[in-house]
């Protein structure tokens, strides 16, 4: 099963967002055994896409928990609901 995600960045940030997407979320992704199949940036350069794939529907929650509880996801920083 994919899931495509996307995401509004500020303007004049894509470039950050998308050396910190390439260097440490794809990475901690797929370092739990979540891999990403496809990205790209939107005509207007302010929209992220991607898409993560999953063995299926019931696989989402348990591989989402064991991400959120790993080193890769920890080393991103504060992350929002962060106090």
């Amino acid at each position: 099963m994919d899931q495509m995600r996307s995401y509004t960045i500020n303007k004049g940030m894509m470039d950050s967002w998308v050396k910190l997407f390439e260097t440490g979320i794809k990475p901690a992704h797929e370092a739990m055994g979540i891999p990403v199949v496809a990205t790209w940036v939107n005509a207007d350069h302010n929209q992220f896409i991607w898409v993560r794939r999953f063995a299926d529907g019931d696989d989402v929650p348990a591989k989402e928990a064991a991400f959120r509880e790993s080193d890769g996801f920890k080393s991103l920083g504060s992350q929002p609901g962060d106090q």
